[in-house]
């Protein structure tokens, strides 16, 4: 009898050890600006593949760094298109699993209702005392930022009202907590379901400032990871697509 109670649990046993052999994870390096449509899409992946995605979040300009220093990440979703090319160039990463994933959309913001015109102009005409923008060595939401400023004539102007974040994650907070009243952010990070969550915004025309291209690319620890092959697939089908679109990016 106690043969018979035990055959079902040993096979269930079995299933879960055959269901982890084919499973992995991949450790991830995401843009602080991808943060959260990479949560929902790594939730989703981990339904539909059984794989799982292990996410860090930060500045592309930081990640380069901890790669060189041996970091074990196996994929970097970065905020620009020259930081994996330059992985691949020397030899850190795999260069013909590199795609454009998004194309970021830079915009003003303000948690103020009202406050951001559709042309801009508060940055010539408004009494703010502090605008955030992410470090432009570091993070290429912040260079774009400065590229509008220079393309609008008012770098001069507006710099002495810089406060400047690490990464656009800490830009964002600088401008939603207030002690900046306005900041140069990514659409993605106050855009959810295609509208504004709260505030207001100019997003910048991409005339303004070069293309904010992402790109993904399996780094060398993972180059025989399922797991990071999967994602990167996983990536360019329709439901992440849809996801990374209704946060405000192109393709």
């Amino acid at each position: 009898m106690s043969h018979f109670r035990l055959a079902p649990l040993a096979l269930s046993l079995l299933a879960a050890l055959a269901a982890s052999a084919h499973a992995d994870e991949v450790s991830v390096a995401v843009a602080a600006n991808f943060t959260a449509p990479m949560q929902k899409i790594a939730e989703e992946f981990e339904k539909d593949s059984g794989h799982k995605a292990m996410l860090s979040f930060g500045a592309t300009g930081k990640f380069y760094a901890q790669i060189n220093n041996g970091a074990p990440f196996g994929i970097l979703l970065a905020a620009d298109d020259t930081t994996p090319a330059k992985l691949a160039q020397e030899g850190k990463a795999v260069a013909g699993s590199r795609f454009t994933y998004a194309i970021g959309q830079l915009v003003l913001w303000s948690k103020q209702t009202g406050y951001v015109d559709d042309k801009g102009a508060v940055l010539k005409t408004g009494d703010y005392r502090h605008i955030a923008i992410a470090n432009p060595k570091l993070a290429p939401y912040g260079l774009a930022a400065m590229e509008t400023l220079k393309n609008l004539g008012l770098t001069d102007q507006v710099s002495p009202k810089v406060v400047q974040g690490e990464n656009i994650g800490q830009t964002y907070q600088f401008a939603a907590s207030g002690n900046a009243q306005l900041g140069f952010v990514a659409l993605s990070q106050v855009m959810e379901d295609g509208k504004l969550r709260e505030g207001s915004a100019w997003i910048i025309p991409s005339s303004m400032h070069e293309p904010i291209r992402q790109d993904a690319i399996i780094l060398n620890t993972a180059k025989d990871s399922a797991a990071a092959k999967a994602l990167m697939d996983y990536l360019k089908a329709d439901k992440a697509r849809a996801i990374i679109k209704s946060y405000g990016y192109a393709f």
